[in-house]
């Protein structure tokens, strides 16, 4: 019965998060997040503001979280490693709608501990998918990849979050300007890709989304109106950065457990002897 409930909850949480994703989207009577709290989160905002297709891949970690939520419903019951991710998912899901609903109420304030709380969960979350393995394809694809893009384009929304509540609170910078801040930041973004590839052993899903995010800042400051050619070019090595080491680690990855296959079938075969 406990397990059921486990169950329910998240396929309800998923329904929030849905309906977050529509109210956010402007799509049932709310605002659309790029106009919603005076324009603060639009592409233009900051110097770190990603271009409008960006957000595009919020309907691929949608679809992705419909499809994990469903999965519930088929496991089996003693499936210990989405036991273990109830919680962090369940959290995220309802963070999710949370920071949808303080931006659509103008509460911008409010938006900035609840997508660090929700960064925070979703890395709470990569770290029980990094201690345990996939069951199959199936399941790698659909709890892996799907946790794993939310977490990377999260951290550039983060990112972007934070600069547009510090701009709409006042702060300038201390002087040094837009171009200094948007290099800085979208460093600081380029390294977590990197470290994140160390850390899950070069998995791509979040690799690919955190690129994803900061590829499109660098097109939101090669064109519209806030230029920044060295916030681009940083963006666009920055996730040069990230790619080359997630592919480096996951190969590394692969020859050690390749190296470790053969070395058990060496020792099999010596005692058989």
């Amino acid at each position: 019965m406990k397990k059921i409930w486990k169950r329910i909850a998240v396929a309800v949480s998923a329904v929030v998060a849905v309906v977050g994703a529509f109210v956010g989207s402007g799509a049932a009577g709310g605002t659309p997040i790029a106009e919603a709290s005076g324009g603060a989160l639009s592409a233009s905002s900051t110097a770190i503001a990603p271009a409008g297709p960006a957000f595009s891949i919020w309907s691929v970690v949608y679809v992705g979280l419909i499809a994990w939520t469903v999965r519930q419903f088929f496991r089996t019951a003693d499936d210990e490693r989405h036991e273990r991710m109830f919680v962090p998912a369940v959290l995220s899901l309802l963070l999710n709608a949370a920071w949808i609903l303080s931006v659509q109420y103008g509460l911008l304030w409010a938006s900035e501990p609840i997508i660090v709380a929700l960064l925070g969960v979703l890395v709470w979350a990569f770290a029980v998918l990094r201690r345990t393995r996939p069951s199959g394809t199936v399941e790698a694809v659909v709890t892996d990849g799907t946790f794993g893009l939310y977490l990377g384009w999260v951290c550039v929304a983060t990112a972007a979050n934070t600069a547009a509540v510090l701009t709409a609170a006042g702060f300038r910078g201390f002087g040094l300007g837009q171009d200094v801040w948007g290099v800085v930041v979208a460093a600081v973004a380029g390294l977590v890709g990197v470290l994140l590839a160390i850390w899950g052993g070069g998995r791509l899903a979040p690799t690919a989304a955190l690129s994803w995010g900061l590829a499109w800042v660098a097109v939101g400051r090669l064109d519209g109106p806030l230029v920044s050619v060295p916030t681009a070019v940083t963006a666009v090595v920055a996730v040069a950065a990230a790619v080359v080491v997630t592919l480096v680690v996951r190969a590394r990855v692969g020859w050690v457990a390749r190296s470790r296959g053969a070395g058990r079938a060496r020792g099999a075969a010596a005692r058989a002897a």
